[in-house]
């Protein structure tokens, strides 16, 4: 940013005699005050211009000193958030106890993660509650922190759930009430709801930021056309449009990131929260030879999860890992770390949402930023050439 002042010669020149006679005779010297203040002007623009050039940031992405954590604006709005979050799905208040929540907050906070994402439906708000907890033990700032939450299933009742007007309001209160938070910085409408009118939803976000209990709103798993209906809804009534989608996104699902956001970032701003960087854990590579006993695929819920690693695509994924490991040793890093910078590679990604359920494996996720770097367009296409399931953009079309 370069500051300047336009400094003309009006003002400096004595007036011609018989003009601005009452001035003259209460201001005599006006020509001399004026050049004063020319040279006062000129002073502070150099000392701002030289000031300004030393220590200019790229809004787009800067990087901590200490952490080296890189921060990205959410979306095209203005709020600052870290390139890798901390997910609560599955682990707080379900396969983790609480000391090892706040073991896992806690390496996350002090490596320069200010994004923490949860949802009314985890763990039943076991997982609201246990954040909530660590934030007011660990007595961190709360301007420091990015906290976001997710909102549709909150209970059973049949005016429990969805994103109709009075769910949305009362439930947010109720995640505040248990993260014992004043608001949240982002809520988002977890998935879409199509038993309510697009307007009602917006208007009963836009109250919610308007009463202070969030700064901004999002989407999860809906589809462009509905991201861009929202916006339109917005801009018809004045109303407040989401900032970012929240999508899950990897080596083995990419079209939707890939094709038809970026369209809505750049024409709307809205950017991407992804999930899910390792695919439920399958591109970590610990499927290679079936399904371990101790591993989330073999446990009941997860039935659907071991099914698609024993299926055919399954193996042919594990596969593909094989290979892509190779790429890993050639860049001095695991297979996690290069799928994790392989999703920040993608401009449009404002944070990539990390589920680690121990503290090594998040410090080795967290050691992707280092990565990032190398993820040259070189390496990215080696990546494609061995998925081979680049998708097909306008742009492809064009040639």
């Amino acid at each position: 940013m370069q500051v300047s002042f336009a400094c003309t010669d009006h003002g400096l020149k004595a007036p011609r005699n018989g003009e601005h006679s009452k001035q003259n005779a209460t201001s005599p010297n006006t020509a001399s005050q004026a050049r004063a203040r020319f040279r006062t002007v000129a002073l502070i623009a150099r000392s701002l211009g030289s000031f300004t050039h030393r220590y200019h940031h790229n809004l787009k992405e800067s990087t901590a000193k200490l952490t080296g954590m890189k921060y990205r604006n959410l979306g095209k709005s203005g709020l600052r958030v870290s390139c890798l979050g901390l997910g609560t799905w599955v682990t707080f208040g379900g396969q983790i106890s609480d000391e090892v929540a706040e073991q896992l907050m806690t390496i996350a906070y002090e490596s320069g993660v200010n994004l923490f994402d949860t949802a009314e439906v985890y763990s039943g708000g076991k997982a609201e509650i246990i954040l909530g907890n660590i934030i007011k033990k660990k007595c961190w700032r709360r301007s420091s922190l990015v906290i976001t939450t997710k909102l549709y299933w909150g209970g059973k009742a049949e005016t429990e759930r969805g994103l109709n007007r009075k769910h949305i309001i009362e439930g947010l209160r109720g995640s505040l009430q248990r993260m014992q938070l004043e608001y949240v910085d982002v809520v988002f409408a977890n998935r879409p709801d199509s038993n309510t009118p697009m307007e009602e939803i917006v208007r009963a976000m836009t109250h919610v930021i308007n009463q202070g209990m969030a700064m901004y709103w999002g989407t999860s798993r809906w589809s462009a056309m509905e991201i861009m209906e929202a916006y339109s809804v917005a801009r018809q009534f004045n109303l407040i449009p989401p900032v970012c989608e929240q999508a899950e996104y990897h080596f083995f699902q990419r079209d939707k990131v890939e094709t038809q956001l970026p369209e809505l970032y750049h024409k709307i701003g809205v950017g991407v929260v992804s999930w899910s960087p390792l695919a439920c854990g399958i591109i970590t590579g610990k499927y290679e030879n079936g399904v371990p006993e101790s591993s989330r695929a073999a446990m009941k819920p997860y039935q659907w999860l071991r099914e698609k690693i024993m299926s055919e695509d399954g193996r042919k994924q594990q596969a593909k890992l094989k290979e892509l490991a190779h790429i890993a040793e050639k860049l001095s890093c695991t297979l996690p770390q290069l799928a994790i910078a392989w999703c920040l590679r993608n401009e449009g990604v404002s944070s990539v949402l990390l589920g680690s359920s121990n503290p090594t494996q998040l410090t080795e996720n967290l050691g992707a930023i280092q990565v990032i770097p190398k993820m040259t367009a070189g390496i990215a296409t080696e990546v494609d050439h061995i998925l081979g399931n680049r998708p097909h953009n306008k742009k492809d079309y064009q040639h």
